[in-house]
């Protein structure tokens, strides 16, 4: 136990949780001299990232591909080393699929294509048009993102395009998801604009000016052998400062300021502490430190299982053209997977010549018994589906599967509520941030800048005086 009378402890960072954000966070501190120790539970670093090579393919069991939508993601990059092993995706690879009656669809790249798409009738496509002369909603209302698309859109656009892409961006329900926590850009745009599309036009003049671009313009970014080799580099660059196979287990308030960080290999002192894991690993964190301080709230957040299906075909045994991203399935077309993107399609290098590589995801929201299957099981229901949408043919030659028992936190309505917490107790408990898929998004470019911003704080905090519990209540 540290002594109650201790000075103040020196100007380092304990960082729990050695996902992207924390390990993005921790890069940023040392580049600015600030000491940190990066505490990881598990015995690897990159938490979801998890990149596999065997037989000839390479596989990626959680994210794909990093969305290139700032400078503050290329700048990270050169900055660990990291340029000539990055490459984007094919520019070739640019139709996205939808399903509709049983068959993948290429969505409309242009107005001129979306009026000729058999994706949407013409009261969908009319339904759009209308969307600019629909009232914004009041600013304090929460709706869902099913709420939301009925409100400005209609059913079909909800059940053909939203409720694919939300499978596959939350592996989440649009009935459950909060439109203003989970999509705040998308709020963002109605708030501002009144309307989504002259948001999206108008918008894209401001990102232009910052150097930024939208998600959905945004370019795909991996590295040669896969994302793990982001997450790695980080780990080789930080050194002893990782420590695995630690688990932090209370944080206690020292009277003189500062944190004990209290750990499965002891106690350890520290000026500020990031907590940079999974909500459902904060949750069961004991935070000693007066007050309203509990972590315990954390573990309302839903996290819905989902597994990862890797698998591997001779070119010659697939129908389809794989001229894209991948495909998404509506629920309604009750397909069991969730969607499959093309990988092999996307960067070279993820299969043997001859071959495909196809990654599907199975679970979620929509049918999370399915996780608990055998891999054989899940491997047969993958190739089934495949062999009706994608014209897949025989047994594939490749086979990997992976399970997420608690794979993306869901931005569920009420999330104001966890919002809120951090907030507060980044203001009653001084030198205690929070960064993370749980708060600033869930995609790998998002985790990357909450990283980067939350290594700016904290930098920015050193240099204010430290106040002592009293003070700051």
């Amino acid at each position: 136990m540290v002594s109650s009378d201790q000075p103040v402890p020196a100007p380092s960072v304990a960082i729990v949780g050695a996902g992207i954000t924390g390990l993005t966070a921790a890069f940023r501190l040392r580049q600015r001299g600030v000491p940190v120790t990066v505490y990881e539970a598990a015995d690897r670093a990159g938490g979801v990232i998890r990149s596999l090579r065997q037989d000839g393919f390479l596989a990626e069991f959680g994210p794909n591909s990093i969305l290139d939508i700032s400078p503050v993601i290329r700048s990270l990059i050169r900055d660990v080393g990291l340029e000539s092993r990055r490459m984007y995706s094919d520019p070739a690879a640019e139709n996205r699929y939808l399903v509709r009656n049983r068959r993948p669809v290429a969505m409309p790249l242009s107005p001129p294509g979306f009026l000729r798409c058999p994706l949407f009738s013409w009261k969908a496509k009319l339904a759009l048009l209308r969307e600019p002369f629909i009232r914004r909603a009041p600013a304090e209302l929460e709706e869902s993102v099913e709420q939301f698309v009925l409100r400005r859109l209609n059913r079909e656009w909800l059940d053909y395009a939203i409720n694919p892409m939300i499978a596959g961006i939350f592996a989440g329900d649009p009935a459950r998801l909060s439109v203003k926590h989970g999509f705040p850009r998308l709020h963002a745009l109605e708030q501002r604009y009144g309307s989504l599309i002259k948001g999206q036009i108008l918008g894209a003049r401001e990102r232009r000016r910052k150097g930024e671009v939208s998600k959905q313009e945004a370019p795909k970014l991996s590295f040669d052998e896969g994302l793990q080799v982001l997450t790695d580099t980080l780990r080789e660059r930080l050194g002893e400062s990782v420590v695995l196979q630690t688990e932090v287990r209370a944080l206690r308030r020292l009277p003189s300021g500062g944190w004990e960080v209290e750990t499965s290999r002891g106690p350890r002192a520290h000026r500020a502490v990031l907590l940079a894991a999974p909500a459902y690993r904060l949750a069961e964190i004991r935070l000693k430190a007066g007050g309203h301080a509990d972590l315990g709230p954390l573990k309302e957040i839903h996290y819905p299982p989902v597994a990862s299906v890797v698998l591997g075909y001779r070119r010659e045994d697939v129908a389809h053209p794989l001229d894209g991203f991948g495909v998404l399935i509506p629920e309604i077309e009750r397909f069991r997977i969730l969607g499959t993107l093309f990988s092999s399609s996307l960067f070279p290098n993820r299969a043997p010549a001859g071959h495909v590589t196809l990654t599907s995801y199975v679970g979620g929201m929509r049918a999370p018994e399915l996780v608990e299957r055998p891999d054989e099981e899940l491997v047969r229901i993958t190739a089934g589906d495949l062999a009706e949408l994608l014209g897949a043919r025989g047994e594939p030659v490749f086979s990997l599967v992976r399970r997420y028992p608690r794979a993306i936190p869901q931005y569920e309505l009420g999330y104001g509520r966890f919002m809120e917490l951090f907030e507060r107790l980044e203001r009653e408990q001084p030198g205690l941030f929070f960064a993370g898929h749980y708060r600033n998004g869930i995609s790998l470019a998002d985790s990357i800048l909450a990283g980067d911003a939350v290594a700016g704080r904290i930098a920015t905090w050193f240099e204010s005086p430290v106040p002592t519990p009293a003070q700051s209540r």
